[in-house]
């Protein structure tokens, strides 16, 4: 379907080499955009580009942090001369320190921060004049249902994901004019490394989240292949500074 299509499209995702982001850039790749996948490991960023490459796409491995200004530029410099242009952004990186708020140091609480949200301005911000030179674009940001619910042990990770929610708001609102549509997909609890220890570490924590759930079970990477074509395909183009969540109907369960 035309409105799905993302054929001649580039897209980078932070974040892309695994869980989530590696699910949205199958989705994308799926759809005909050519992804760079961006993140630090080197064998599994390049081993999910190999994936989709395997699978028929187009996929381009680059190694960077992208909490850093300078990695964040050259991640894009490299896209467009590799690809010729940039259409999509999916800020999907992200990091958490699961700790009580009395116990998070100071150097925790501005990583996170760096981490999951100065990371997303720095890279919108540098994307900015590729979208525009391309006609418009989309960006896509990874918030998370704890920018809706309060958590014991996530508060540096709710602030910067309630943050992600603001910022997808404020690039919307002052980008529409240039064709840029900003939005922004809430993961509520999908298997990922990150959540890999949550059990060990909360006991009865996972039973507690599937008991709530109206669809029983947790999510995977996979599940935003969809919401990761959608938002950035001519689908949604008249979509933005929405916050959309992806957790099996947690949410809105009493």
């Amino acid at each position: 379907m035309d409105l799905f299509d993302l054929t001649g499209k580039v897209a980078i995702v932070t974040g892309g080499n695994s869980g989530i982001g590696l699910g949205i850039a199958k989705g994308l790749a799926g759809a005909g955009a050519a992804v760079a996948i961006v993140a630090r490991d080197r064998q599994r960023t390049e081993g999910a580009a190999g994936e989709i490459r395997a699978a028929g796409g187009k996929a381009a491995a680059i190694l960077a942090d992208a909490s850093q200004a300078a990695d964040i530029e050259r991640m894009v410099a490299e896209t467009v001369a590799r690809y010729g242009r940039l259409d999509i952004l999916v800020n999907n990186v992200g990091g958490i320190v699961r700790k009580s708020p009395q116990d998070l140091s100071l150097d925790e609480w501005h990583w996170t921060l760096d981490v999951c949200l100065t990371s997303a301005f720095l890279a919108a911000k540098t994307a900015y004049p590729e979208f525009k030179k391309a006609g418009g674009g989309k960006i896509l940001n990874n918030g998370s249902m704890a920018s809706i619910f309060g958590t014991s042990f996530t508060a540096a990770y709710g602030a910067a994901k309630g943050g992600m929610v603001q910022l997808t708001r404020a690039l919307a609102v002052a980008w529409a004019k240039d064709n840029i549509q900003v939005n922004c997909y809430l993961p509520g609890w999908i298997e990922t490394r990150q959540t890999a220890n949550l059990p060990e570490q909360f006991p009865g924590l996972a039973e507690k989240i599937a008991q709530r759930c109206p669809m029983g079970h947790w999510g995977k990477g996979d599940d935003f292949a969809g919401i990761g074509v959608f938002l950035a395909s001519p689908a949604s183009d008249y979509i933005t500074g929405a916050a959309i969540p992806v957790d099996g109907g947690y949410s809105v369960a009493g």
